[in-house]
């Protein structure tokens, strides 16, 4: 079974069932009554502006001190267990992420989907559920959002209602609030596994086998471009991080993102995001600016994180002017569309291409497309890794070398099938072997694949 999954704890579903997610324990109503009466005493009685000077262990320290002290004083008829968890909860109304804390501590979300103060969701294995964490109120929520954003240089108003920001651990974050948002505050974290799969992890947990993940090598290590195909959380951002293992450690690589989210190991990684305009509407930088810039820092590598506007057109233009071995994701949902988007995001230059012009450009630039998709178990799965061959009049002429081949879905609900060979032998097989990079004809015959 071919599977591509977020994180290590989830990839692990891929030899059974999903194990029951433990459930995040919330404050009893007693509880909730003493932290809040706590929490506000302790805002009269603490210097914030000291504790920010503190590292966060000796701010919680503090925190936790003064806590302490405070449930004495007023005598609150809690247990010791309880005092210890409404104290925990006070360090992270403080000093973290309030509500969202036992969320983000926990391996298996994936996804954190808050929809207002009083429903929040998670994605566990690739599925959505609804947890009990709560906050107190719009204002209470903004005041969490306002923390996230400030820390990495954003603001959220009336003014600037959307912003994309992203945790300390690399995580994504987007936020809109009103009056875009007609149901108060909305906030959407995509979480990053604390350990990163590669394709070992891959090839042991029956995601794909040693013949794919031999061809996979080959085409990043022989310097050919590639594109990552697929939906909105199909994985691709992970996919590109386990492709970017592959790059040599001797040469540099330029990362260019809209919210930096790739975590590349190599030692020599230039990383680059954009920055939205300010209030004034001035100094905003896009992608497209980053991507030419990036050409003029002497990369033997450009990673896009993803490709979604005008910066399609100078990606092309530096893949067709020697910096090859790039790589970068786009929203599509087959091979096909992605390029189609392509030449729809070069539209949006302003300028206007013969459309056999265009396409040639695009068939000379891109050498392989990967496509995965989630089914309805939740799970990622590489679907189809395609090479684009040429042009055949004004069409561009694509072979399909790998594709996942369903057969049903079993009674617990996951689907069956294997990622198996076609027979088509790549064109790229040739230049990888006169760069020394040897991917004998049999990895592509049809039985080569295992389930």
């Amino acid at each position: 079974m071919s599977t591509l999954l977020k994180d290590k704890q989830a990839a692990t579903t891929l030899k059974g069932a999903a194990p029951e997610p433990e459930r995040v324990r919330q404050l009893s109503p007693t509880e909730r009554e003493w932290k809040q009466k706590i929490y506000e005493r302790l805002l009269k009685v603490l210097d914030l502006s000291l504790l920010g000077s503190l590292g966060e262990e000796a701010a919680r320290n503090q925190v936790r001190e003064v806590t302490g002290r405070l449930l004495v004083e007023e005598s609150a008829p809690l247990s010791l267990a309880q005092r210890q968890f409404v104290t925990r909860r006070i360090e992270d109304e403080v000093l973290g992420h309030g509500p969202l804390e036992p969320l983000l501590a926990d391996p298996t979300v994936s996804d954190i989907l808050v929809n207002g103060p009083k429903q929040v969701y998670v994605e566990r294995f690739g599925k959505l559920e609804l947890t009990e964490v709560q906050f107190n109120d719009d204002a209470h929520l903004m005041n969490i959002i306002d923390r996230i954003v400030s820390a990495v240089g954003r603001r959220v108003d009336e003014s600037s209602p959307m912003v994309d920001a992203r945790l300390k651990d690399g995580s994504r974050v987007n936020v809109i609030i009103p009056p875009l948002a007609l149901d108060g505050p909305m906030l959407s974290i995509r979480r990053f596994g604390v350990e990163l799969l590669s394709v070992n992890d891959l090839i042991r947990l029956g995601t794909i086998d040693e013949s794919l993940a031999r061809v996979l090598n080959g085409i990043v290590h022989g310097r050919l471009n590639v594109v990552i195909s697929g939906g909105t959380g199909t994985g691709k951002t992970t996919l590109l991080n386990i492709l970017s293992a592959f790059v040599p450690e001797n040469e540099r690589i330029v990362t260019i993102e809209d919210s930096a989210e790739l975590q590349l190991q190599q030692p020599h990684v230039v990383r680059l995001e954009t920055r939205p305009p300010n209030i004034e509407g001035k100094g905003g930088v896009t992608q497209r600016d980053l991507v030419r810039n990036a050409l003029r820092m002497r990369p033997d590598r450009i990673i896009v994180g993803e490709v979604r506007g005008a910066e399609a057109l100078d990606m092309l233009q530096a893949m067709n002017t020697g910096h090859d071995g790039s790589l970068t994701t786009i929203h599509a949902n087959s091979p096909r569309d992605a390029l189609s988007r392509i030449e729809t995001m070069v539209s949006m230059t302003g300028i206007t291409f013969p459309i056999r012009a265009l396409r040639a450009q695009m068939a000379s630039a891109i050498n392989v497309v990967l496509q995965i998709a989630r089914d309805e178990d939740g799970r990622r799965r590489l679907v189809s890794l395609q090479e684009i061959n040429g042009m055949e009049g004004d069409v561009i002429t694509m072979s399909e070398i790998f594709t996942f081949e369903r057969t049903g879905v079993d009674k617990e609900g996951n689907v069956l099938g294997k990622l198996r060979a076609t027979g088509v032998m790549p064109s790229f097989q040739r230049r990888l072997a006169r760069r020394g990079i040897e991917l004998p004809p049999e990895v592509f015959a049809v039985h080569s694949a295992k389930r």
